[in-house]
């Protein structure tokens, strides 16, 4: 039996979200190794580890960490923040130190928050063009997407930019893939997908999902990003701002992705879990959906 443009002919919902969960991927910062090591046997042997860029954490431990994925049998993807970045040799440095220690093939290259770089790679298409990348054994670099738009940067301009770093990824010879801003409602992300391939940009997208979290927690990082209003989270993401004691997990957002997602339309869509609420509670929510009957 055929596939359809939505899937597996026939699929019920259930299936259509196992579908879109697999080949997950987890993010965690460099100070979660403990809680990676705790969570290890819930989570499926390759999958990609993203590692942070944090202004308050250093090479040693952004290396130690993706050492740790890698020595736990999963992929580590380090960030790599372009504006953080104070010179080329601090660059290289760190390329050749995760090259040593966990010899990744891929990164995430990411601007960065600073509002002034520290040095010459203004962002992340600065730091790609550099072509340093390749040197140190990168095949694969993920790029950013802003489903819900920038606060600081205009629509037009956010597309030019992923245009263009997906153009040089081309150029160089590096595959690509896009990881979304976290987000809490479908409408936004679908019509994102649909013009991106309109767009003429061909790379699979993660799609960024909020980990099972405490409500509370999960307004703070919305207020923080600008991704959200209180009252549309409650409206889309299905809680209620009475009970802020709650937790919150991505049923309702997934499940609504995954039955309305168009394979002709939005491309190769996958998961990217931002573990808000630990990468234990995240890895056992993925265990059970996937694993349900």
């Amino acid at each position: 039996m055929a596939e359809d443009e939505r899937g597996t002919l026939g699929a019920g919902p259930g299936q259509s979200m196992r579908r879109l969960l697999d080949g997950f991927s987890l993010e965690m910062t460099g100070k979660d190794v403990p809680a990676l090591e705790e969570a290890a046997e819930l989570i499926p042997p390759g999958t990609r580890i993203n590692i942070t860029f944090l202004g308050n954490e250093d090479q040693p431990l952004r290396v130690a960490a993706a050492a740790a994925a890698r020595r736990l049998g999963f992929t580590p993807v380090p960030h790599i923040s372009a504006r953080r970045l104070a010179s080329q040799q601090e660059l290289e440095q760190f390329l050749d130190a995760l090259a040593a220690a966990a010899a990744p093939k891929d990164v995430f290259a990411v601007a960065g928050d600073p509002a002034q770089p520290l040095g010459p790679y203004e962002d992340s298409l600065a730091l790609i063009r550099s072509g340093l990348l390749g040197s140190y054994g990168i095949e694969h670099v993920g790029i950013s997407g802003y489903p819900e738009g920038h606060p600081d940067i205009s629509n037009e301009m956010l597309w030019r930019a992923l245009a263009d770093k997906y153009a040089a990824l081309q150029d160089l010879g590096l595959e690509s893939s896009i990881i979304t801003q976290f987000g809490f409602d479908a409408d936004p992300v679908l019509d994102w997908l649909a013009e991106l391939r309109l767009r003429g940009i061909g790379a699979p997208v993660r799609i960024g999902v909020p980990g099972p979290a405490g409500i509370k927690r999960l307004l703070s990082y919305a207020r923080r990003f600008g991704v959200a209003s209180s009252a549309g989270i409650v409206h889309k993401y299905g809680f209620s701002l009475t009970n802020l004691l709650g937790t919150a997990g991505p049923d309702k957002y997934l499940g609504d992705v995954a039955e309305r997602q168009d394979r002709a339309g939005h491309g190769r869509v996958l998961a990217h879990f931002y573990t808000f609420g630990g990468l234990k509670p995240t890895a056992e929510w993925v265990r059970d959906v996937r694993h349900a009957g």
